[in-house]
């Protein structure tokens, strides 16, 4: 990423109107620069040379005090707006990173780099604060100040205009140098801590599994080798920026030095007045200030920058095509012929040829071993992964066809309604995780509501609840077990009145009482004129759906090809 991407303004809205206000501060800053250099040569020149008195100095002093307070202030307001725009800009990118994720699809997801997002968009993109807040104020004061301030000095000498001129090259030269091997450093760090959150990540959500087995102590070792990499890499950014700061200081404060020398050297021959010396002694470090503020501000955004880097790469990640086109699914029908899709990194087609039809009031039963593809069947149903080969369409209630690729995804998912193996609810009442949010009930949606719980089971669930209804659901479903919030999920698609669903092992992790519930409610759903496919292994499961259709996975033509030519 550069110093400041252009990607960053494009991105985030807030950053744009923040750089504006930092331009006009940088602006305001670099002339009370020049006033109080001027103020404070006037005052210690008259007093040191002319002898003149307090009291005659005293509206040089005032106005002094009055340039102080000013640059303090201008100061303030820096950081403070620094900070709001910080909090706006990083939620701004988090949230564009999260929608457009979502968009490319569970395969991206899935893929080594989508198993990283959640790492970035959480402490990876808080790393831009001290960007924000430190560096990028620094770089525009160095961008608008430094050129101010080495014309000024020109004016007023140019002995040491020249000197400054000659040297200040040199500052950013060695940023360059040593940013280069920096950048490489905070982006080692940065996959380090990635590949640490994915490890922890995914031990947290196969603990349970580990425990069971006795293997919760296995990824132990692995945990502590990624961490001590994230260590290695911290400590090495810090002792590099700790050396690159004492090169910088070092070499601004030579350059100081000489010009200083210079001053000295002609105030004792008498070619310069001492006003213009302390002017011009005082405008020298300020000089180096802002290039030297840059040099050591950069070490502490690295991190946020490679973060950036990492979001933007994310964000410009081509979506899949999606269509336009609208279709009633009300006595549509739902079908696949010879689709294949290629598991990525696997060499294989799951499913492979996978030939399907659902209809109207018909549930069908999808079966078949682990890996076979059936998740990415209901995948390409609901049409978040393109299929590798053949076809699948939608055809409606007067007989046309429409290719899923080209239906409007957000029509065409307002009428499907899908039950994952593991529900998610939002947060409110139980009554609005299966109603959904609605200003008022009417009679006929509580007739719904409890015929729905008593198909489910969920009344049970319901009389057993203190508040009933009523009772507060965490995110997630939080306060209900996997199998009351399997219940509250399939009531919710009792009541839903759409026409398609689409059930993912929905006896997964259920009991034998649990999984009668969800028997009844495919019956039902059928019985109502849905269309219903299901994801089974139960064969209690499979015996309540009209038909069972195996999907079957087959090694891919390229991996089958790669296997023939001979060693």
């Amino acid at each position: 990423m550069k110093p400041l991407d252009p990607r960053l303004l494009r991105h985030a809205r807030a950053a744009r109107g923040y750089l504006a206000l930092t331009t006009v501060l940088g602006v305001l800053a670099g002339a009370l620069v020049v006033a109080q250099a001027v103020l404070i040569g006037e005052a210690l020149g008259r007093a040191v040379h002319d002898g003149a008195r307090l009291d005659t100095l005293a509206p040089r002093l005032a106005w002094l005090v009055a340039v102080v307070a000013a640059r303090a202030a201008v100061s303030w307001c820096q950081e403070r707006f620094a900070v709001r725009a910080a909090a706006s800009t990083v939620a701004e990118l988090r949230e564009a990173l999260v929608v457009h994720a979502t968009a490319l699809g569970p395969r991206w997801r899935g893929s080594a780099r989508g198993t990283r997002l959640t790492t970035l968009a959480t402490t990876g993109l808080d790393a831009l604060e001290p960007y924000f807040v430190r560096y990028v104020p620094q770089l525009l004061l160095t961008a608008i100040v430094t050129p101010l301030l080495v014309v000024v000095v020109l004016g007023l000498d140019w002995v040491s205009g020249l000197v400054v001129i000659v040297t200040l090259p040199l500052v950013p030269l060695f940023m360059v140098l040593v940013g280069r091997l920096t950048q490489g450093v905070s982006e080692r760090r940065l996959a380090s801590l990635q590949r640490l959150g994915a490890q922890l990540l995914d031990l947290v959500a196969g603990l349970p599994t580990l425990r069971a087995f006795g293997r919760a102590e296995g990824p132990r070792e692995r945990v502590r080798a990624l961490g001590d990499a994230n260590r290695r890499a911290t400590m090495g950014t810090l002792r590099i920026a700790f050396l690159s700061g004492m090169v910088l200081e070092l070499l601004t404060t030579l350059s100081v030095a000489i010009v200083a020398v210079s001053i000295g050297l002609r105030l004792v021959d008498g070619r310069m007045d001492l006003v213009t010396g302390l002017t011009v002694l005082v405008l020298a470090p300020e000089v180096y200030l802002p290039l030297r503020q840059v040099g050591a501000q950069f070490h502490a955004s690295t991190d946020g920058i490679a973060a950036a880097g990492a979001a933007f790469e994310v964000l410009e990640e081509p979506l899949p095509s999606s269509g336009t086109a609208a279709v009633d699914l009300a006595g549509a029908r739902l079908t696949f012929e010879d689709v294949s899709v290629e598991a990525p990194g696997r060499g294989v087609l799951a499913p492979a040829g996978l030939s399907l039809t659902v209809a109207t009031g018909e549930a069908v039963a999808l079966v078949g071993p682990n890996g076979a593809g059936k998740s990415t069947a209901v995948q390409v149903l609901l049409g978040l992964v393109a299929p590798t080969s053949g076809a699948a369409w939608v055809t409606d209630a007067r007989g046309e066809r429409s290719a899923l690729a080209d239906l409007d995804p957000a029509a065409f998912w307002a009428q499907v309604t899908w039950v994952p193996q593991r529900p998610h609810l939002a947060p409110g009442t139980l009554r609005e995780a299966v109603l959904g949010v609605v200003a008022t009930a009417t009679a006929d949606d509580d007739v719904r509501l409890a015929e729905a719980a008593r198909l489910t089971a969920l009344d049970g669930v319901v009389e057993a609840l203190p508040d009933g209804w009523e009772t507060p659901v965490g995110r997630g479903g939080l306060g209900l077990s996997v199998g009351q919030r399997q219940r509250v999920a399939l009531a919710s698609a009792l009541v839903s009145r759409r026409p398609v669903v689409v059930l993912d092992e929905p006896t997964a992790h259920l009991d034998d009482a649990s999984e009668d519930a969800v028997v009844r409610t495919v019956r039902a759903l059928r019985d109502e004129g849905r269309a219903v496919l299901v994801v089974a292994h139960r064969p209690t499961l499979v015996a309540a759906c009209d038909r069972a259709v195996e999907v079957r996975s087959a090694p891919a033509p390229h991996a089958v090809a790669t296997s023939e030519v001979p060693a």
